[in-house]
């Protein structure tokens, strides 16, 4: 809590500054010369596509350290991630229809990389219903952070779907071994995108994660406080006998 107490507000700062220069940057570009204008979506939709893998990547790896260590801010961590995480597929998954429209003449088709983009969005719903689905939250969160680990081995299907299936969507034009293929008045507004949307996860876990931190640091001082009480009149409450 001290750590992200003095990060938060710097962070922040930084992130707001990086979408605004992203921004600017992303409206001054010029046109596609096939595309045109509608090229544009590229700097929320690419950047939104990266941060839902990243973010079920670390929601994977926040798991997995729940899981073996049993560390109580690694488990705060996958669970507060999730809706972040699915937040981002779901508007990767919106401006992907809104620009395939136009350019492909459908708003939606059942190739490889959408279809497996779908089932990640499904993913972080699945973990998220299964936190919230028993009684005993430890036992919510340890089957949560099983689906977590088996729904990874989609990650690498994301990344490789272009390559290994026919499909509509482009290949990789950015993350590729012979070096980026777009042009450098489109490249940097993406990457200054791409780094602020990696700061506005971070900013926003944090943020969640303090606020999951005060939640239960609440509720232990009510439960103290009714043991209190209940020691006092010579009785157990029920949820200090629970």
């Amino acid at each position: 809590m001290r750590v992200s107490g003095i990060v938060l507000p710097w962070l922040a700062a930084l992130t707001a500054l990086m979408l605004v220069t992203g921004l600017v940057l992303g409206f001054r570009a010029p046109p596609d010369y096939q595309q045109g204008d509608t090229v544009r979506i590229m700097f929320i939709h690419v950047p939104a596509a990266w941060m839902a893998v990243f973010g079920y990547s670390s929601l994977a790896l926040a798991s997995a350290a729940a899981l073996i260590w049993r560390h109580p801010l690694a488990e705060i961590a996958a669970q507060q991630s999730a809706p972040l995480g699915a937040g981002f597929t779901a508007l990767c998954l919106i401006t992907g229809s809104l620009w395939g429209a136009p350019m492909w003449g459908t708003w939606w088709v059942w190739d490889a990389r959408l279809t497996s983009v779908l089932v990640l969005f499904f993913l972080y719903l699945g973990y998220i219903a299964l936190v919230h689905a028993f009684d005993d939250t430890s036992r919510g969160s340890r089957a949560a952070s099983v689906l977590a680990l088996v729904g990874s081995v989609n990650v690498p299907i994301i990344h490789y779907s272009v390559e290994w299936w026919s499909t509509l969507h482009q290949a990789a034009s950015v993350m590729r071994l012979g070096g980026p293929t777009i042009d450098r008045s489109i490249l940097l507004p993406l990457l200054v995108m791409a780094l602020a949307f990696t700061l506005l996860f971070i900013v926003l876990l944090l943020i969640r994660m303090r606020a999951a931190l005060l939640e239960r640091k609440i509720r232990a001082l009510r439960l103290l406080e009714a043991e209190a009480a209940g020691t006092e009149y010579g009785f157990a409450t029920p949820e200090v006998s629970a």
